[in-house]
């Protein structure tokens, strides 16, 4: 088990640091640091697939954590690709961050690359403990962490869509969109995506050891509170929409759907 574990760690780290330090390269030429996250989430989908080849457990298990890692992954990847970097100047989180840090601007996004694979490495450990078990039968509670997951899977692609669609219209330039989920939540697509990974931990919950799988939900709870989601997509969203902004921010739920406050 010991082997297995090693190898496979060692095969998707490698393979996700090479991805990462892949489009690190390309984005230097394009100067649009946002690949990253379309990097990120086609990295994990990555390690969904390597973990299940390599790991040895139930064949119908370590495919169906796979292809939900995959199909989530993809999606995302292909979203932000298309939304955020091919035909886009780079979004302001990160034009931000190039005025914060100043000089060596590679250096330093290089560091922030490779930093965004070792986090796909951590937060894959569901993918990893599913895929090594080998209980020949799916538990009550897998299949409810697959109902969980087409739920939040559904719900983060219609909020994507809402957005992408009221983004489209030259008219809603400097307003906040306040359409469909957006009107119960500033950030329904960030929910419905930690939702994806409370998923992923009950899927892997009972793997031996699975209690570990809670890592993932935790760190992308963090993540989405602390640094990198709602302070700097809120930030960003009072430089660019001002009072109209600040209003969304007094009547409407920053993170779980809920009516919105008159």
């Amino acid at each position: 088990m010991t082997a297995v574990v090693l190898q496979a760690l060692t095969v998707g780290s490698a393979s996700v640091c090479g991805l990462m330090l892949l489009l690190w390269l390309i984005h230097l030429p394009m100067r649009n640091a946002a690949i990253v996250d379309a990097g990120w989430a086609g990295a994990l989908a990555l390690l969904g697939v390597i973990y299940a080849a390599v790991g040895g457990g139930y064949p119908p298990r370590a495919l169906l954590v796979a292809s939900m890692a995959l199909l989530w992954g993809l999606r995302l990847a292909l979203y932000l690709l298309l939304t955020r970097v091919i035909g886009h100047p780079e979004e302001g989180r990160y034009v931000q961050l190039r005025r914060e840090w100043g000089g060596n601007l590679p250096l330093k996004f290089l560091a922030f690359f490779q930093f965004q694979a070792l986090l796909c490495i951590l937060l894959s450990t569901p993918f990893l403990l599913a895929a090594l078990n080998a209980r020949p039968r799916l538990a009550l509670q897998e299949y409810a962490a697959v109902a969980l997951w087409l739920a939040a899977f559904l719900g983060e692609l219609l909020a994507d869509r809402q957005l992408h669609a009221f983004k489209a219209n030259p008219a809603n330039r400097g307003r906040t969109c306040r359409a469909g989920l957006w009107r119960y939540s500033r950030h329904p697509n960030y929910f419905f995506e930690w939702l994806i990974w409370v998923a992923f931990a009950l899927f892997a919950i009972g793997s031996p050891y699975g209690y570990l799988a809670l890592v993932s939900p935790i760190l992308i709870l963090f993540f989405l509170f602390r640094v990198t989601g709602i302070p700097a997509t809120e930030a960003q969203a009072l430089r660019t929409k001002g009072e109209d902004y600040r209003q969304y921010q007094q009547t409407t739920s920053p993170f779980v759907p809920w009516f919105p406050r008159d």
